[in-house]
């Protein structure tokens, strides 16, 4: 499946009981991986963030991997994802030694479909949504937020909701 290049523009965030929209993006690896193939083996935690190689991002994102025994027992798969290219997600990747996937939105129609783009900056913004698949097999935000540029993702708490849901 080629990467997603397009999805409707939301507004706000999704929400818990949204339906999830389905996706195909790069790795830093040039490896296409899909949201719904990710969730048939559990919770998948996207981390939207602005930039590569800024402070709060690499801090989440080193966060993601000095954890990701915690995040892999729990069967939850967690990947960052912003607009850079899969060459700068690679290199970043490569020099922060991050041990989970990184998306290439080129098309940044990723973060526009689940409401997490920022205009100003033509960049993902900064937030985090849990994705499961119900019983039927349909995809369904079960958690999200949004925050602010500088604000960092509450690990605790995001490991907690992929936990309870």
């Amino acid at each position: 499946m080629p990467p997603t290049t397009t999805l409707p523009t939301r507004d706000s965030v999704l929400r818990p009981g949204d339906p999830a929209p389905d996706f195909t993006l790069l790795d830093q690896d040039r490896n296409e991986w899909t949201l719904s193939e990710a969730a048939s083996e559990g919770p998948v935690i996207l981390c939207f963030y602005p930039l590569a190689f800024t402070g709060v991002c690499g801090t989440e994102m080193e966060c993601v991997t000095k954890e990701f025994s915690r995040w892999s027992e729990r069967g939850a798969q967690v990947v960052g994802i912003s607009c850079d290219s899969f060459a700068t997600q690679n290199a970043w990747a490569e020099q922060m030694g991050f041990k989970h996937r990184l998306l290439a939105d080129m098309h940044r129609a990723v973060c526009k479909g689940y409401g997490l783009f920022w205009s100003d900056l033509n960049v993902s913004s900064r937030g985090t949504v849990i994705v499961e698949k119900d019983g039927a097999g349909q995809l369904n935000v079960t958690w999200s937020e949004s925050r602010e540029p500088g604000e960092a993702m509450d690990f605790d708490a995001v490991l907690d909701a992929a936990l309870s849901s």
